[in-house]
């Protein structure tokens, strides 16, 4: 049957009219055809219809003639017809042909118009360990199909210990056009951050925002008077909001004084609306911590600006922060709640006066029990001692299986008042959530850890550890509670 699919094929691939035949003619000989039969595909990349050229370069790429391949799918490489190219390309990958002149074929191939194209040449001179053109490989970094700027990145960083290939990049980084210069410069170590120094101050005005918020990002290490004047000029005159962003947050980190204005500017852009906050945070002026307290209730401003705005107002500890911010634990929108747990977070974090304590105590208890921003109240939580008999009372009863293993993860395991958490720990190993018997498990480490051992009836919590350490669907569970039944089993253990 072979030998009669054979002949057809060769008599369709070298006789029939319709080009169409001709090209289904030399893919099936590159299928079932013996190595003799290369010399007619190789005829046949040579039609004049290109279905018919793509067609027999598939066909090489099957019958697997290495010899009989190599310079006709190299000049097929540069014919006028994409579809030719892309499947030529194909078919030598397939053979794993190379050579100087395969390399130079895919290096030409580096600047295709057709995006598979190029994407073929990358994974080729990748597998040669060949780097063909390198500037045209860093022009690729710029390239609009991600698939290839991708390629064209690890190309360019397999070499990357060769001069050339050095150069060229740090060209691109400061020469470069658009997105080829913002990944160039991702690719220059930070240490060389000073040969670039020049082009980047200049890149502050680049006409594509890409770049200078690339540029902009870069600068923000670099300690110099003539680099913040530069940056505080570039932010004044700065109407992209993603670049504005990044200047505010430098200009935030500084505490530089010149943001104060910008900084108002940008409140209301959603983007840029919570680095103005920071940048207002750090001026440390009694008119920008006022504006800040104001924007609290500036329901015209985007959630996250006002979300941002509680942590700063927090961060700027005035008497009545807390107070402004209790409030906001009920608002309807999630990002602002988000934003006052965050700010108690840290006014707890620093500190609470007597008289503040119980009243941040109960309301980041309830807004625990609310299910809300579970975890981040349970950070805001920690360390407030307060809290604990809210707490306690949602270890053991909150319908919410999360909320009762955050706040089993609040209760001091190994603290003053550990004992009478132990049989908390303890029923947690046979909850039905998987927080909560992991969360168990931790707590009565930290016991055995600081006690030496269980209670003398801590019988039932060795057999219910034994289970879970084997049976348990969650691997984390399994080994959080192996790591109990080791630190029992240790010569100081009890």
């Amino acid at each position: 049957m072979a030998e009669h699919q054979i002949a057809y094929f060769l008599r369709e691939v070298q006789g029939a009219a319709d080009p169409v035949r001709r090209a289904a003619a030399a893919e099936g000989l590159g299928r079932t055809g013996r190595p003799e039969h290369a010399a007619v595909l190789v005829r046949a990349a040579g039609d004049r219809d290109p279905a018919v050229r793509a067609a027999a370069a598939v066909g090489l790429g099957r019958l697997g003639v290495r010899q009989a391949a190599a310079e006709v799918l190299s000049a097929l490489m540069g014919d006028r017809d994409a579809r030719v190219r892309r499947r030529a390309s194909l078919a030598a990958i397939r053979l794993g042909l190379d050579g100087p002149g395969i390399t130079d074929a895919f290096a030409r191939l580096l600047s295709d118009p057709e995006r598979h194209v190029r994407i073929n040449a990358l994974t080729a001179l990748e597998a040669l360990g060949a780097l063909g053109d390198v500037a045209a490989v860093a022009a690729l970094l710029g390239d609009p199909d991600p698939t290839v700027r991708g390629l064209s990145r690890r190309l360019l960083y397999r070499f990357a210990d060769d001069p050339a290939v050095a150069a060229e990049v740090l060209r691109t980084a400061r020469e470069g056009k658009g997105a080829a210069r913002v990944q160039a410069m991702t690719m220059v170590p930070a240490r060389c951050t000073g040969s670039l120094l020049d082009s980047l101050l200049t890149g502050l005005r680049d006409p594509s925002a890409h770049v200078r918020t690339a540029v902009a990002d870069r600068l923000l290490t670099v300690e110099s008077a003539t680099v913040r004047d530069a940056l505080a000029t570039a932010l004044e005159d700065e109407s992209d909001p993603r670049t504005a962003a990044v200047l505010l947050r430098g200009a935030g980190r500084r505490g530089d004084p010149r943001a104060a204005g910008p900084a108002l500017r940008w409140l209301a852009d959603s983007m840029a609306g919570p680095d103005a906050v920071h940048a207002l945070g750090g001026q440390g002026t009694p008119a920008a911590a006022e504006r800040l307290r104001s924007a609290l209730d500036d329901t015209t401003l985007p959630a996250p600006t006002r979300a941002a705005a509680a942590v700063a107002v927090a961060e700027g500890g005035g008497w009545d922060a807390v107070w402004l911010l209790l409030p906001l634990l009920d608002d309807e929108d999630p990002a602002l709640r988000t934003g006052a747990v965050d700010g108690l977070g840290v006014l707890v974090e620093r500190g609470l006066r007597l008289w503040e304590r119980h009243a941040v105590a109960w309301a980041l208890t309830a807004h625990l029990r609310s299910g809300h921003d579970t975890w981040r109240t349970r950070n805001a939580l920690h360390g407030l001692d307060q809290a604990l008999p809210g707490v306690r009372r949602l270890a053991d009863g909150a319908s919410n299986g999360q909320v009762r293993a955050a706040a089993l993860s609040l209760l001091d395991a190994d603290g003053d008042t550990a004992r009478q958490d132990l049989r908390r720990f303890v029923l947690g190993l046979d909850d039905p959530c998987e927080a909560v018997r992991y969360e168990a498990a931790t707590g009565l480490l930290a016991w055995v850890e600081a006690t030496g051992g269980l209670p003398p009836d801590g019988g039932p919590a060795r057999a219910r550890l034994a289970r879970l350490a084997t049976g348990d669907g969650s691997p984390r569970v399994r080994r959080a509670a192996t790591d109990v039944l080791e630190a029992l089993c240790a010569p100081s253990s009890g």
